[in-house]
């Protein structure tokens, strides 16, 4: 018993490839728009690290 089908007329081939084609198109933008998105969290993060660091830089020490 065969468990591959491997159709004669290859125009069936047709509804599986454009399938495949829309699934790796929607893919790769799903993953250019995750690094989009890390990219600007990257921003934000070295952002509001710079601010802390202005703040703590900018209070006078206070002796222990």
């Amino acid at each position: 018993m065969l468990y591959l089908y491997f159709p004669e007329d290859k125009s069936q081939y047709i509804p599986a490839l454009i399938s495949f084609t829309i699934f790796l198109v929607i893919c790769i933008l799903t993953f250019l728009w995750f690094i989009k998105y890390s990219k600007k969290e990257e921003l934000k993060t070295k952002d509001l690290e710079e601010q802390i660091r202005k703040e703590r830089n900018n209070k006078p020490n206070s002796p222990l």
